[in-house]
């Protein structure tokens, strides 16, 4: 199906968003918002009406066992508002080593450590969304 498809890296204190194109080719960085954010309702809504994607990933925690991690609960809250917001189902993808593949990505662009801090959940939320994007070719 033709659309964007949209990827959410969650955490406690930000949330990394990347979008795709309408060909579910290019996966990029969007935004980073604030999980505390007491607009983070409306962020989400203005993303939501701006890019109308018609899949949403987001990242599961997990341990390097593959048990599920400590944040599960809350990843999975989001979602449920994500789902009862907008509509949409939610698909969780694994995010084990999402922010080392971002950080490596980032190192290699010749982004120092200190200016990737700011958008590192949003390059999480590439590795999401690539990984969401490459199993709906597989299905």
């Amino acid at each position: 199906m033709r659309g964007r498809r949209i990827a959410f890296d969650f955490g406690d204190v930000r949330i990394g968003v990347a979008i795709s194109d309408s060909d579910s080719i290019l996966a990029t960085p969007l935004t980073v918002l604030q999980a505390q954010s007491l607009n983070l309702l409306s962020e989400l809504t203005a993303i939501f009406t701006e890019y109308e994607p018609v899949s949403v990933f987001i990242g599961e925690p997990k341990h390097m066992s593959g048990e599920s991690g400590d944040s599960v609960a809350k990843v999975k809250t989001f979602g449920r508002l994500i789902e009862e917001t907008f509509g949409i189902s939610v698909i969780y993808v694994d995010e084990r080593l999402s922010s080392v593949s971002a950080q490596k990505k980032l190192k290699d662009a010749g982004v120092n450590s200190r200016d990737s801090k700011k958008i590192i959940d949003a390059m999480a939320a590439v590795a999401i969304l690539e990984q969401g994007l490459a199993i709906e070719k597989l299905t």
